[in-house]
């Protein structure tokens, strides 16, 4: 049963993160990226001050699994994870990191300025 929640959490916390990058690129779906945007970053930043940095209870929930299924070495951050895991590279952790957060500062702003033209055409 662990090994199917495993594959939950990689299918919808990948799928989230495809949603989180584009999901402004679709006007029907904007208001919805903006809230999953602002939630990522109340749990980043919010349970963050926490928990530490970046912290995520998808991530938290899913190395618990991981780790009840033997996976010991698992790195701090859930899209270094991802990158070795299903790109199968080893990259610089750190490197990641910043990857993750300048593209998702350029979602955001991306669905804020997305989110505001819409409203502002509707309104007119």
């Amino acid at each position: 049963m662990l090994k199917v929640f495993d594959i939950f959490f990689v299918s919808f916390h990948s799928l989230l993160i495809v949603f989180n990058l584009f999901g402004w690129i679709f006007p029907g779906a904007r208001k919805w990226n903006l809230v999953t945007l602002l939630l990522t970053g109340l749990s980043w930043f919010g349970l963050g001050l926490i928990y530490g940095i970046g912290y995520c209870p998808l991530t938290d929930w899913h190395f618990n699994i991981l780790e009840k299924l033997g996976h010991n070495d698992l790195p701090l951050s859930y899209m270094s994870y991802l990158v070795n895991r299903l790109l199968k590279l080893h990259t610089d952790p750190q490197l990641i990191d910043t990857l993750t957060m300048v593209l998702f500062v350029l979602a955001l702003a991306a669905s804020v300025i997305f989110n505001i033209r819409d409203r502002w055409r509707k309104a007119r």
